[in-house]
């Protein structure tokens, strides 16, 4: 578990240097969906190589898999053209709050409930309060003092 943690958190940093970068280029281009179109394409390279590498065999089983699996790419797509266009407007810091607060949430209902396959993690009062007190963290970090 320590390494999928620092795995994690290095994930987790990543997100708002991908808001900073991703913004900057949308901005310098005038065109946040141009931006997040050439953050795909190297995005795209950078997982076929690794695909390639670990297994491209892998590929194949793809057209067994149950379709709405692949709305995931959606909701990927939806994160980066919204974060590309929102951050220079309020602010990386601002944008991830949202995005984090939103994750909180969102994870909580489907460990919950086990949703999409999930491992069930069911909400305690003990959960509650994590999240909630998370929640105020991540918005305190946001407070202009």
């Amino acid at each position: 578990m320590p390494l999928a943690a620092l795995i994690m958190l290095a994930a987790g940093f990543g997100i708002p240097v991908l808001a900073a970068l991703n913004s900057a280029l949308g901005t310098r281009m005038g065109s946040p969906a141009a931006a997040a179109a050439i953050l795909f394409c190297v995005a795209l390279s950078a997982t076929l190589i690794v695909v390639l590498i670990t297994g491209p065999s892998a590929l194949a089983r793809a057209a067994g898999a149950p379709k709405h699996l692949f709305l995931a790419g959606l909701f990927v797509a939806f994160y980066v053209l919204t974060i590309t266009y929102i951050a220079p407007r309020i602010g990386v810091g601002n944008a991830v709050f949202f995005v984090l607060l939103g994750q909180l949430f969102s994870a909580a209902v489907i460990d919950h409930y086990g949703l999409f396959g999930a491992r069930i993690s069911p909400l305690t009062l003990s959960r509650a309060t994590g999240i909630a007190l998370m929640t105020l963290g991540v918005w305190v970090t946001q407070r202009v003092g």
